[in-house]
């Protein structure tokens, strides 16, 4: 599956494919049963060709089992995950990662993530060219862009809504930010895009000048059809494109 989107705005990394299936892909990249990795290493992977796959059973990280959507994991955090986002809960405990105020606001921010078990054994990330569109249907893409291709996006996503807000950008994990709410979003008749990669924690495994904007694969449909007749076959984008390297593919 090709992405003329991805073409015209130049985008130097593969957008990416997330899939849920319940038999495994031969030869994907994943976590070894003893092992503990970031989730976010896996999806840069799949943008660079490397198809990932993550089950109940090799993932560790207690954010990336609720954030893939393989159900809650709050409990099993040492002192609780309200101290964990906000002050630390003391001596014995991890120290608190100071995204919240306080434990009561990130306690109250944590319940409105909307928390979902899939009834799938993996989430796959793979690049979309990578994906044979007549056996596999993604649930979500997500591109991987910098400020200019990430403004062409927020744009393209509004282009055929009478809307002006279609697009979000909600605290939360970087996992969370790339599939489970955007899933959320896909479940609605008007889904919104969700741009991520805005975790801190994070931040050191993305390219620095790399966001993420992901949406339900039927957004991306609607995204890819919308290029023909829109503002990106206009001056206004030809300027900011002249800006954009070609990138080597």
């Amino acid at each position: 599956m090709k992405s003329r989107v991805a073409e015209i705005l130049k985008l130097r990394l593969s957008p990416i494919a997330v899939l849920f299936v319940d038999e495994k892909p031969e030869g994907v990249l994943e976590f070894k049963n003893s092992g503990h990795g970031c989730v976010v290493s896996l999806f840069g992977a799949a943008a660079r060709g490397r198809t990932s796959a993550i089950s109940r059973e090799t993932v560790r990280c207690y954010g990336a089992i609720v954030g893939l959507g393989f159900g809650s994991a709050w409990d099993k955090v040492p002192g609780g995950i309200d101290y964990f986002l906000s002050t630390g809960r003391g001596e014995g405990y991890p120290e608190g990662e100071g995204y919240k105020k306080n434990p009561e606001l990130a306690r109250e921010a944590v319940s409105k993530l909307p928390i979902t078990d899939i009834p799938h054994k993996y989430v796959v990330f793979k690049s979309i060219g990578d994906v044979d569109a007549r056996i596999e249907k993604p649930v979500l893409v997500s591109f991987l862009a910098n400020p200019d291709q990430l403004s062409a996006l927020v744009v393209l996503a509004n282009y055929r809504r009478p809307s002006n807000d279609n697009v979000i950008v909600p605290f939360a994990s970087g996992c969370s930010q790339v599939c489970l709410i955007p899933y959320h979003e896909s479940l609605k008749a008007e889904p919104r895009a969700v741009v991520g990669l805005t975790d801190v924690t994070v931040r050191p495994l993305v390219d620095p000048e790399v966001l993420s904007f992901t949406v339900p694969y039927r957004m991306f449909m609607e995204m890819e059809e919308d290029v023909t007749g829109s503002f990106l076959e206009k001056r206004s984008w030809a300027k900011v494109a002249e800006r954009i390297p070609e990138p080597n593919l």
